[in-house]
């Protein structure tokens, strides 16, 4: 993937019934940045995340995209965009080599990866006959991280991506991303900002409606 995503929030609210999230968003994200999105739990990172890559719509304002200033439109961005977060499940009866299988049949993964070398990638060669139940929290997490990241994507998207991690699996995180950030935009929504957001450059706060 060669080109990264422009994003551009204009004037962006998001209301889940009565309760207000998000409001008078204006946001420009260039191709190729590094974005960490802060702020206290319950402040709409998570729904500003998920408004970027077209999850859900805004209730008022506009959200448009741009890649190789082609503009692109809101409902064909998850053809370009991969996410780990910790709503994101993965099917349990699966085994970890089917769970890689099944994502490679819709995100093709980047340049020089194969899906049978994901199991190694994430750290869970000994791990790929086991059904997903079988894993642990942290295991599963590198499986998503490791599946996100390795997508060749051009809008990369992590959601709170030290969730179930120890110090090790931090680390592998943080080197995972710096060896594959070229060609994207990153978009990390953070409460751990020392842990996660190392390898962004810019920051936006969320503040609590």
């Amino acid at each position: 993937m060669a080109f990264a995503m422009e994003i551009t929030f204009q004037h962006v609210g998001k209301r889940f019934g009565n309760e207000l999230v998000a409001q008078d968003i204006d946001l420009q994200i260039g191709q190729g940045d590094r974005l960490a999105i802060l702020g206290p739990n319950g402040s709409g990172k998570s729904t500003l995340l998920r408004l970027a890559g077209g999850f859900i719509t805004p209730t008022i304002g506009t959200i448009s995209y741009r890649l190789n200033g082609t503009a692109v439109p809101p409902e064909l961005v998850y053809r370009h965009m991969s996410l780990a977060a910790p709503y994101l499940g993965l099917y349990e009866d699966l085994r970890l080599e089917e769970a890689i299988d099944l994502h490679a049949r819709f995100k093709a993964f980047r340049s020089g990866v194969q899906a049978g070398d994901v199991p190694a990638i994430a750290l869970l060669e000994q791990a790929r006959h086991k059904a997903i139940r079988d894993l642990s929290s942290g295991m599963r997490q590198r499986l998503k991280l490791a599946l996100a990241i390795l997508s060749d994507t051009s809008l990369l998207l992590l959601d709170e991506p030290a969730s179930n991690l120890d110090a090790n699996g931090i680390a592998w995180t943080q080197e995972l991303l710096k060896e594959h950030l070229d060609g994207r935009t990153l978009l990390i929504a953070s409460n751990r900002q020392a842990e996660e957001t190392v390898h962004c450059t810019s920051q936006y706060e969320v503040l609590p409606s």
